[in-house]
Formats: C-alpha cells, structure tokens, sequence
C-alpha cells in the first residue's frame, strides 16, 4: 500500500452527540459496509476474486439479494442507507443535478442516526453524485470526489487512510470501477470482468487496512451492490440488473451459510440499513422497509436471536 498517493480527506465538522448505545454482540465494534457499484452476483464468482471468494466462504450469504426496483446507483444506495424504498426517501434521480439548494433524502440515513448515538461515520466513494448521502454533521470523514468518476484504487486509498488515522465505528465504501466498465463494454465483457478483479483487489486493500489496524477481528463486514445489469445498461423489471450478491463476515456471524437455504427468506438492499442497525444498537423510531437478517447470527449465542426493540 502506498500511502504518498493518498489524496486529502475531507474533516467535517463534530457535532454534539448523544451517548453511544448498546451493541447486541459486544464483539463487534466496528462495520465496514462495501458496496461494487455494478457487480452482478455470478459474475462476482466467475471472475479473479480471491477475497470476496475468502469473505463468503468464511461468512454468510447470498447470491440472490435483491436491489430496489429501480435498479440504478443513487436511489438503489439511498435505499441501502436509509432502509427505505426510494418512493419514500424521494431520491428518484440517477445524476449530478444543477441544484441551487442541496438536497438530502427524507429518511435519516445510518451516518446521522449513528452519529446521534455517539458513533464516528465515514464515507470514502466513488462518484461525485454521492453528495446527497453528506448532510452536514453526518459524517466525521468522508471523501466525494470532484470528478463525476474515478477508479476504485483511488477509492481504497481514501479508505485505507480512513482506517489507519480513524478507525471509524461506520465506514461505507464505494467502488464505481465495475458499473463503469459495464456501461463502457458491456456486462460480463472481459473489460468487465478486469474491473470485477481490479474491485476485488481493492476491496484487499480495504481487509489489509483493519488488519494493519487492528480491528479486523472487531469488524462487521458487508460486500454488496446496488445492482447488476446486462448488454451495456441497468434498470428495472430485469432479473440480471435486480440480483445483487449480500457477504456478511465478522464475529458472531455463522461461518460458510448459504442463506439461500432459507426458502422464505427474501434479503433486499433496504435489510442491509436494518441489519446494520441492529449490529450497532441503533435504535430506528421510524418505520422502515428493511428487517435485521438474523439467519447471520450464531445461534450459540442466544441473546442475539431477537431484534431490539
């Protein structure tokens, strides 16, 4: 890892903050959630990934999550972040818009209700529309590049210095390489297919990072996207743009679960939000579109077997 590469990160400014809440597994202080703009789940399989090929086979999954029905980057995203269909978090837009007055979704996202609860959040993506995810006072650090797109070795740097100078309790990180490609030459074209490993690789940077740091072994990992796609595009009403893949890895997390042997469990994107805050002890006032996937936990440990309430 070189770190003379690694650009400025952005500090915002400390907000008062309530005290921090009680985690349902002491075991796990700190979630890293790890979005592959893009990535759709069988081509995550075939393609060179040695380390999102370690993180299932050493966590849970599932290969057949699904994103919003929209399937595109922002509203897919917020959705993730907020735990609610993007019908109600009202981003329904998919770019940079000429905006006099920012414009934020209506759900509070993990970032803010964290913060309240005395957690440290940070962002490090890809793709300059990811500004709507930065309401002031969200986020203790963050990195949203000036350029529309850039490549996700610049992101993993960004996030790399994340860990090692902060260590933060939340830390979403967004690749945009693979989603790139796609749109470029098309899903599942060997240029595709470079980026999925060039993604892979870069999510090694970020494994790297928190074992440098040590709090791997503390960490709640969660590889996903915000969907697939086929031919040169994405969108709705198509199962190859709707599956996404879901790897969830860290303490207290069954080991080697294919969550697909659960016939009635169905994971959408909004269940990543609500898993996470759960994870975290953050309570959620608001109702939400998304549930806690507690197939994950290890059920030797029964106090984790019940969502808070």
């Amino acid at each position: 890892m070189n770190l003379k590469n690694i650009w400025l990160i952005i500090l915002t400014a400390s907000l008062p903050v309530a005290a921090q809440t009680t985690r349902p597994d002491p075991q796990i202080r700190h979630v890293v959630i790890i979005s592959v703009d893009g990535l759709r789940p069988d081509l995550a399989l075939r393609a060179d990934t040695p380390n999102m090929h370690a993180l299932f086979n050493s966590g849970s999954y599932s290969f057949w999550a699904r994103t919003t029905a929209e399937s595109v980057t922002l509203p897919s995203h917020t959705s993730m972040l907020t735990g609610v269909v993007p019908v109600k978090h009202r981003i329904q837009w998919n770019m940079d818009l000429p905006l006099t007055y920012a414009i934020y979704p209506a759900f509070p996202t993990l970032f803010e209700l964290a913060r309240q609860c005395g957690y440290t959040t940070a962002m490090a993506a890809g793709k300059s529309k990811f500004v709507i995810l930065a309401k002031p006072g969200s986020l203790n650090w963050e990195f949203i590049p000036y350029t529309e797109k850039i490549q996700d070795y610049e992101v993993a740097d960004q996030a790399v210095a994340m860990i090692l100078l902060h260590q933060p309790d939340l830390l979403f990180v967004h690749f945009p390489g693979v989603d790139n490609a796609g749109h470029a030459f098309g899903w599942s074209s060997k240029e595709q297919m470079k980026a999925i490993a060039q993604a892979d690789a870069a999510i090694g940077n970020v494994l790297w990072a928190l074992d440098q740091a040590h709090v791997r072994d503390s960490t709640f990992i969660l590889v996903t996207a915000d969907h697939g796609g086929a031919g040169w595009s994405h969108g709705p009403d198509d199962p190859r743009s709707r599956h996404i893949p879901w790897i969830a890895v860290g303490p207290g997390i069954r080991r080697g679960l294919d969550l697909t042997i659960y016939a009635d469990l169905v994971i959408n994107t909004e269940d990543t939000f609500a898993t996470v805050a759960y994870l975290m002890g953050i309570p959620v006032t608001r109702q939400i579109d998304g549930k806690p996937v507690m197939e994950i936990l290890d059920r030797s440990n029964a106090e984790l077997l019940q969502p808070a309430k």
